[in-house]
């Protein structure tokens, strides 16, 4: 895992190195400060050397004005460096939760993903920024201090310096209770985003059931979990801080009373007590910044070992190495012996599911909810893998297409359309996002959407409203059978399409459909058996499988399960 952290350092080495030979001279020049004040007091003032304490000023102030100057580096430089290194990881986050399957978004709370792709990273610049300027600034004053404080007493040096690794001592025993305060607060923070995403995404359905009241009693309990938990990581937080400066003042009380005693019995002088007592208020900064270096490592590496976790999930569905490219299909589905199941085998859909599709033919899919319909039209495109069994497109088992090209062959219109924040434009675009203004014009013809977006005062670059909001049911669909018709697939598969359509609208776009398919295979899922009426075969599923199949008439001369439907 620290390999991978520190990876993320490779694209900045310059700014990073810079960062590092700017810290090691503000060091340098604070290990100078006493060293200066040592000689003023105990060989330029008793020798009257006033040239040299003016020389020796005028040089203090024109390296004090260098540590500014490597001060201001330091502070904006290494921060642009931490911005980067969060930028870096932003991405390659995002790009994985792109390449992440269904199954894991079956799992995860939204909110949580974005606090992992937010704040979490967020803090993980600070570490990144601050823990190796912090880490190397410490040890060069350390080091430093320990060296010179040597060459005036090794004894004192020793009893003062000991003292300061009791302090490191304790900060590192108590980092692990507060490692855990940490991740405690993560967790519910992820949890406390989902339940306020979640509840705004869902409001006007609680203005529907007047459960205002009812939403807030429900965040309440999660809020009340972060409280909880924020406290407990700040009881824990406090005991670290209270301790850590308790152990820094006796560190002072060590040094007046030890120091005195060297003083009275004449081992060293008031001059050199004073150097260290110096040198001391010099290293409590360091000390305190490995105290809040330690903070910081709590917080960015409980967010890192959440990044690492997502970033080190492979894909179920995903392309081999000799994977084919699927272009152009004749469009022929065979099912063959298929089984699956969602939750890891604790819902099974489909057992021994046989059917085969020739090229160009258009079926239609039947059923009572939980039969499968749907599942059959996530398999095709692989968003889930079978279990056993297999499905071929043009006898080839389609996990041995490239699986990017195998979706590229297939125009999928989910029952729950999903509208993005953005234009009308926008939305009927991303279904090839090279098309031009003319064919997204053609598309929403074929739709019958252009006329209600010329009607429109921006006309196609009217804004949809979150999760298209400012959009009808119908309205949704239509722009996502526009995108159907912008991305021309070979293979069409139809999950509910038209269900939020009335009829007049559903027949309007019926023969926009019948023209889209024309010569492809399509797979038409309705509730509605008007959508499905004219289908060269209809597919009746039931718990156990295909209970009926054959065209309308056959079906209808059966007078069973589907005859019975129409008649209802």
């Amino acid at each position: 895992m620290l390999k991978t952290f520190i990876s993320y350092y490779g694209n900045h080495k310059k700014v990073f190195y810079l960062d590092m030979l700017s810290a090691f001279m503000m060091s340098a020049i604070d290990l100078l400060f006493p060293i200066a004040v040592r000689m003023i007091l105990d060989d330029f003032i008793p020798n009257k050397a006033l040239e040299m304490i003016i020389y020796f000023g005028i040089g203090l102030l024109f390296i004090y004005m260098v540590r500014a100057r490597l001060s201001f580096y330091v502070t904006y430089n290494g921060h642009i460096m931490g911005a980067y290194i969060q930028r870096d990881m932003r991405k390659d986050l995002f790009r994985k939760y792109e390449e992440l399957d269904y199954e894991f978004y079956d799992d995860f709370q939204t909110g949580v993903l974005m606090s992992y792709i937010t704040s979490h990273l967020r803090d993980i610049s600070e570490m990144a920024h601050h823990v190796p300027e912090d880490l190397f600034i410490s040890g060069i004053m350390f080091i430093g201090a320990f060296i010179y404080l040597c060459t005036i007493n090794v004894l004192l040096t020793v009893i003062i310096f000991s003292f300061v690794i009791v302090i490191v001592i304790f900060s590192w025993w108590r980092r692990k209770k507060l490692l855990v305060a940490q991740r405690s607060v993560r967790k519910v923070h992820g949890e406390l985003n989902s339940k306020i995403e979640n509840s705004i995404s869902g409001i006007r359905l609680t203005k529907a059931y007047n459960n205002e009241e009812f939403e807030v009693e429900r965040f309440q309990e999660v809020n009340e979990s972060y409280a909880d938990s924020t406290k407990e990581a700040y009881r824990q937080m406090g005991i670290f801080h209270v301790g850590n400066e308790f152990f820094l003042k006796m560190l002072t009380l060590l040094l007046v009373i030890v120091g005195g005693i060297f003083v009275y019995y004449q081992v060293i002088t008031a001059i050199d007590l004073f150097t260290y007592y110096i040198y001391i208020t010099f290293l409590t900064r360091p000390i305190n910044r490995l105290i809040y270096m330690m903070q910081q490592i709590q917080q960015g590496m409980s967010g890192f070992e959440k990044f690492y976790q997502v970033m080190h999930i492979e894909p179920k569905i995903r392309s081999e190495e000799d994977s084919i490219d699927l272009i152009n299909p004749s469009g022929k589905i065979v099912f063959k012996d298929v089984n699956f199941a969602y939750n890891n085998g604790e819902s099974q859909v489909l057992r021994n599911f046989n059917l085969e599709i020739k090229p160009g033919e258009k079926i239609g899919l039947i059923g009572e909810t939980g039969v499968g319909k749907s599942t059959i039209s996530k398999l095709i495109p692989r968003f889930y893998d079978v279990n056993t069994g297999s499905i071929q497109i043009d006898g080839i088992d389609i996990r041995n297409y490239d699986v990017y090209s195998l979706r590229r062959a297939i125009g999928h219109v989910q029952q729950d359309v999903f509208i993005f924040y953005g234009t009308l434009k926008d939305n009927i675009l991303y279904g090839n996002p090279d098309a031009t203004d003319a064919e997204i014009v053609e598309a929403a013809k074929r739709a019958n959407i252009h006329k209600f977006i010329e009607s429109l005062p921006q006309g196609y670059l009217t804004y949809t409203g979150e999760k298209g909001v400012k959009l009808s049911g119908g309205q949704k669909q239509r722009i996502a059978i526009a995108r159907l018709f912008l991305k021309k697939p070979k293979i069409v598969v139809l999950d509910e399409a038209t269900s939020a359509l009335d009829n007049v609208t559903e027949r309007l776009i019926q023969s926009a459909f019948d023209d889209l398919i024309k010569g492809k295979t399509a797979i038409v899922i309705a509730h509605r058996l008007s959508t499905i009426i004219n289908s060269d075969r209809i597919i009746v599923l039931g718990k156990d499988g295909i209970s009926e199949m054959g065209n309308h008439q056959e079906l209808m001369n059966l007078k069973g399960i589907y005859y019975n439907l129409l008649q209802e």
